[in-house]
């Protein structure tokens, strides 16, 4: 299973990037013995000032034809780590090839692309920057293989 995470916008060098960087190499590292592959992190800037609509179309030609569609979305569905890891080996047991978790910009996932996704994930009541809103999603990706491989990180 191949996971995309399309976000509006480029993080630089910082301690954002490293975080993303290491999560996702770590992800690689647990979720491939477990069927899961590798996360790839695909960047897009909206250079022709589209706002959300434009942001819109960049996320929905990023996705790869066919994925399953997560939107990260503060309207979404609120998760423990267990059960996001339990959703993820759902998603992986149920044959879907390809995941593309969608992060959109400043001002969020336009409503139609949020209407048409498969699910739409909360990670909280809180809004959440959206180079943070990478991080913490790589660390729950790589969290969610410790889970499914019976890993100690997860200790709850």
């Amino acid at each position: 299973m191949r996971v995309q995470i399309c976000a509006i916008g480029r993080m630089r060098a910082g301690p954002e990037r490293v975080l993303v960087d290491d999560y996702l190499t770590r992800f690689a590292r647990t979720g491939r013995a477990l069927g899961l592959g590798l996360a790839k992190l695909i960047e897009l800037e909206d250079k022709k000032g589209g706002g959300i609509k434009g942001e819109a179309a960049l996320l929905a030609n990023a996705t790869l034809p066919g994925a399953f569609v997560c939107v990260l979305d503060e309207r979404g569905k609120t998760m423990t780590s267990p059960d996001f890891a339990a959703q993820i080996g759902k998603w992986r047991d149920t044959g879907r090839q390809d995941i593309a978790f969608l992060i959109g910009g400043a001002d969020g996932i336009a409503p139609d692309l949020r209407e048409n996704a498969d699910f739409a994930l909360s990670l909280g009541k809180m809004v959440w920057p959206h180079m943070l809103a990478r991080v913490m999603l790589c660390e729950q990706l790589y969290r969610a293989a410790s889970i499914l491989a019976k890993s100690p990180y997860h200790r709850a």
